[in-house]
């Protein structure tokens, strides 16, 4: 059984004056109260403070919060690329991130050579890897540019390829940000189907997205993230209802209720 539990979990960026970006992240972070300092005494951004949840085999956990939030943040910690600087992550089960069109790929390979080394780090056989290879290239329509370094592919290609890469690979925990979501309307109808029937195979979903429907119509919960902490967690009606306008809210509430 899949499980993954977060306790008390805290992430920090220390910043650098010397770079504008830098003074930019100061600026918005004393401004949201989320400025602090570390062990070292250096000045950070307090991306998440003090999160705590758990999950099981079954859970579809939504993030929802407005831009900053960290539910970005959060989601790639629970993948391995961000380390707390306080609190654990336990993870008991295979993750597939979907954070990011490019992840894991090497740009200066080619989108073959791409697909066959996430199927020797899944640890698939040689003869899967073959029919991985099949599946991908039929998706996503690459034909001939699967032959040229990804670094010459368009944002769209990337997309193209790394949704059919990730989506070929069962996941036990899948953890989705908003990008996977996006993209051309004729790739999205295509890909729709595919998405859904990946959600529904996973153990554990965890997905963040500006999309109140696609929250309410794929997650049995939710967590509203507030300058880098839980300001709500419960059923999907319960916290969207404090999330959205009334308004939305009742739209929302009446396309679950013709979708059901």
């Amino acid at each position: 059984m899949a499980k993954l539990i977060a306790q008390n979990v805290t992430v920090s960026f220390p910043l650098y004056h010397g770079e504008s970006r830098s003074l930019k992240k100061t600026v918005f972070a004393a401004a949201s109260g989320r400025l602090g300092q570390d062990k070292k005494h250096r000045l950070v951004v307090e991306a998440l403070r003090d999160v705590s949840f758990s999950l099981k085999t079954g859970d579809r956990l939504g993030f929802v919060g407005s831009n900053g939030a960290g539910k970005t943040t959060l989601l790639r910690t629970m993948a391995g690329i961000y380390e707390p600087v306080a609190g654990s992550i336990t993870i008991d089960g295979a993750i597939t991130a979907l954070l990011d069109p490019g992840q894991g790929m090497n740009f200066d390979l080619t989108g073959n050579e791409n697909i066959r080394l996430r199927a020797l780090f899944s640890g698939y056989p040689e003869s899967e890897i073959t029919r991985l290879q099949a599946d991908v290239a039929e998706f996503a329509e690459l034909d001939q540019f699967l032959d040229l370094p990804v670094r010459t592919y368009s944002s769209g290609m990337v997309v193209r390829l790394g949704f059919a890469l990730a989506t070929a690979i069962k996941p036990q925990i899948l953890l989705m940000d908003e990008w996977i979501l996006a993209g051309d309307a004729s790739f999205m109808d295509k890909a729709r189907h595919r998405l859904e029937t990946m959600v529904r195979g996973a153990d554990i979903l965890v997905l963040s997205s500006h999309s109140a429907e696609i929250i309410m119509q794929w997650c049995n919960r939710v967590i509203w993230m507030d300058r880098g902490q839980v300001r709500a967690d419960g059923t999907p009606e319960e916290v969207l209802a404090a999330y959205l306008p009334p308004e939305q809210f009742a739209q929302v509430k009446a396309a679950a209720d013709v979708a059901v």
